[in-house]
């Protein structure tokens, strides 16, 4: 029996300490689970926080695309503007120098038309004088060689005939006229 209570005695000894490692093992069994279970929740709410977070990213992110595609629109808009504009820059400045070339030889033929309007009224007083010398009205020829001379009329009377070399240049003939004239009116005194 001593060895009965020796064996049974170890075994209460034995089995004390597995009944408290039972205990424990069982009751850190639902901390464990708790705690696996917040840590559970907050991976899930970390994932729900991530996936909320990339999808505002993503509406930023189109928004962003959106933006940026609206403002490469506005700059081909204002790149066409600034063509347009130097076209249009390029074409007052071509349209200012047809104008100015064109106000050049207006000018030009203004001056030519009002040069041959002065030759045209020195022939007519050409002609009076010839006509007056052919009717022997010497007084009326002296007086329009004066008003020649004080007009400038003489000036614009051809020196030469560049068609006809038989015919007397018109500037050649009022000298005649003038030094005939000259020449009767000292005779006539």
């Amino acid at each position: 029996m001593s060895l009965e209570k020796e064996n049974n005695a170890p075994e209460p000894e034995a089995l004390k300490p597995e009944t408290p490692k039972k205990e424990n093992s069982t009751g850190s069994k639902p901390v464990i689970i708790y705690i696996m279970i917040l840590f559970i929740a907050a991976f899930l709410l970390m994932a729900l926080s991530f996936l909320m977070h990339q999808r505002s990213n993503t509406e930023a992110l189109g928004d962003l695309q959106n933006s940026v595609s609206a403002m490469q629109e506005v700059q081909s808009y204002q790149d066409k503007i600034i063509e347009l504009q130097e076209e249009l820059a390029a074409a007052e400045d071509a349209l200012e120098a047809q104008e100015k070339a064109a106000d050049e030889a207006l000018a030009a033929q203004q001056e030519e038309l009002d040069r041959q309007n002065k030759v045209l009224e020195a022939m007519t007083d050409l002609y009076r004088l010839q006509q007056a010398y052919s009717n022997k009205d010497y007084d009326s020829c002296q007086d329009m060689i004066q008003r020649m001379e004080t007009s400038g009329s003489i000036d614009y009377l051809p020196k030469e005939i560049t068609v006809d070399s038989s015919v007397t240049a018109p500037y050649e003939r009022y000298t005649q006229f003038k030094k005939a004239v000259t020449a009767i009116l000292a005779l006539g005194d």
